[in-house]
């Protein structure tokens, strides 16, 4: 049976300035003729707000879309939790979803929504799809970003790719999708709340066993980026690397399947 549904996350931290605008292009697509089409009939959308200081849930209250319905449900709602990083909120978003797919997308739209086709027809078949700013042809979208951001990623990529990740060479696309049973068991196993959770979800994914598709997309740099390179950053961020295989011990193994 094809999907009959799908949720999108959005972490939102002190979003106020860029979540209007994300949320306008975002219902565009998915109320136009493009959207129809490439998605399944039921879309609902839901802001995790990470413990933001700014109007960032009242911009969600007071839009058309938040007493719409989208089948049983809103389509779009504000999940409020206490500030604990985007891994917390993104873990938060995935568990309280129960479409039968879930994607987390970037508040601010730097992958636009028509990507969102791609990542619903590659989970026709396979359990998990990741986004990748890396093309067919090799070309890098992260080219567009500064150049210190591009140097901290090919480090940050040399030492994930040995230790955790394997192959996958674009882990931290903020575009990825799943179904709902792999979205409920990963994002219930995982236990980092930093930038690196991308590397642990990957990490379980491919170690318990997991179909997982790698699907090129368009990406752009916007700017007002919330991470700032500084040496307690660095510091937690190689730390969340190294402790990713030591913390899953037990449960980075072939998951059970169901009989039948």
């Amino acid at each position: 049976m094809p999907p009959a549904s799908l949720a999108i996350v959005l972490p939102a931290y002190n979003e106020e300035a860029r979540l209007g605008p994300g949320l306008d292009e975002l219902f565009t697509f998915i109320d136009g003729d493009a959207g129809r089409a490439a998605l399944p009939p039921d879309v609902r959308v839901l802001v995790v707000d990470d413990g933001s200081t700014d109007g960032t849930a009242a911009i969600v209250h007071h839009r058309p879309e938040a007493v719409a319905r989208a089948g049983d449900r809103p389509r779009l709602a504000v999940l409020s939790v206490p500030h604990g990083g985007k891994g917390s909120a993104v873990r938060a978003g995935m568990l309280a979803s129960d479409a039968d797919l879930v994607v987390f997308a970037d508040a601010d739209m730097a992958t636009p929504p028509d990507e969102l086709g791609k990542l619903v027809a590659a989970l026709g078949d396979r359990d998990v799809a990741l986004g990748s700013r890396i093309q067919a042809d090799g070309s890098d979208m992260r080219a567009s970003q500064p150049l210190f951001r591009r140097l901290l990623g090919k480090a940050f990529h040399a030492f994930a790719s040995v230790w955790v990740v394997g192959p996958v060479q674009d882990t931290q696309c903020g575009f990825k999708g799943f179904s709902r049973d792999a979205a409920h068991d990963l994002f219930g196993l995982q236990r980092v709340g930093s930038i690196v959770f991308d590397v642990e979800i990957i990490y379980l994914a491919r170690r318990r066993g997991y179909s997982i598709a790698v699907v090129p997309i368009r990406w752009a740099d916007r700017r007002g980026s919330r991470m700032h390179p500084r040496p307690g950053l660095a510091l937690r961020v190689a730390w969340d690397l190294l402790r990713i295989p030591l913390i899953h011990r037990r449960d980075a193994r072939p998951r059970r399947r169901a009989a039948g």
